[in-house]
Order: structure tokens, then C-alpha cells, then sequence
């Protein structure tokens, strides 16, 4: 083996210089062939097909995308335990969005109005605010004799 026959082995392969003369492989046009649409630079023509109708206006429009839908966060009587129990609520505070704003369980910029489920039992006598109640929760909470608010969701 002499000098001249040691070859550097990278793992990378060095990029393609374009426009550097005929010899190079790559001069003149630079690959892009000539004329045309395709040889100019800033072109994009992805959905074209030749002047025949493109797919994406084919197929028909399908959807809506209802503006008043409201959504909601919902939250089993179990749930509402275990928050009680692990932030230690007050008996007075009342459970509703903002006390779940606050306490970080819920965004701030969230929009979604409380809905209670009747999963699990409850056993604090914690007032709750919400605008929308199952019959199952309904019937829990009312059978605690705990206060029990619905609002109107605005």
C-alpha cells in the first residue's frame, strides 16, 4: 500500500455542485433540463395535472363544523373526592370552572363548561355549580342534601 492508494472513509457523501462547467456533470442547465416551466427557479406546481381537472377539486366539499357547539369538562363525583380530599378544599367553597381554573386542573383559556357525572360517591357536603348534571349524579348529590346550582351555559 503506498500514499497515494489511502483512501479517507467518511460517512457522509459531499453534496452535488451544480453550474461548476460541462466536466462536472451538473454545468450548464444544472439538471434542469431546458426551457420550460420546470427549468425556471420559484416554481411550484404540485397539484397540477396538465390542465385536467386537479384531484383536491374533484372530490367533493364533506363537513361542518358546528359554531355552537358547546363542550364540555366532565367530571365524576369520584373526582370531585379526590380533588377535595388532595387540595383541601374548604366545606364552603363551592365546586364549579373557576374553582378548576384556579386550582390549575383546567386551562385558563379553556372554554369548556362543566358537566358532572355520577361515577363513584361523594362524601363532602361541598356546594357545586355546573351546567350540565347526569340523573344518576343528580340523585346522589341530592341524596346528600348538597347544594346543587345549574347554570345556563353562556
Amino acid at each position: 500500500m503506498k500514499l497515494n492508494e489511502v483512501v479517507k472513509h467518511s460517512s457522509y457523501r459531499s453534496k452535488k455542485r451544480v453550474g461548476r462547467g460541462i466536466g462536472s456533470g451538473k454545468g450548464k442547465t444544472s439538471g434542469s433540463g431546458h426551457k420550460g416551466q420546470k427549468a425556471r427557479s420559484g416554481v411550484a406546481i404540485n397539484g397540477f395535472e396538465g390542465g385536467q381537472m386537479p384531484l383536491h377539486r374533484r372530490l367533493p366539499k364533506f363537513g361542518f363544523k358546528n359554531f355552537a357547539k358547546k363542550n364540555y369538562y366532565e367530571l365524576n363525583l369520584n373526582s370531585i373526592q379526590k380533588l377535595i380530599d388532595k387540595n383541601s378544599i374548604k366545606e364552603d367553597q363551592s365546586i364549579n370552572i373557576l374553582l378548576l381554573k384556579k386550582l390549575g386542573i383546567v386551562k385558563n383559556k379553556d372554554k369548556r363548561f362543566l358537566k358532572i357525572l355520577g361515577t363513584g360517591e361523594l362524601k363532602s357536603k361541598n356546594p357545586i355549580e355546573c351546567v350540565k348534571v347526569t340523573k344518576s349524579a343528580e340523585d346522589k348529590i341530592k341524596k346528600l342534601g348538597i347544594e346543587l346550582k345549574i347554570n345556563q351555559g353562556k
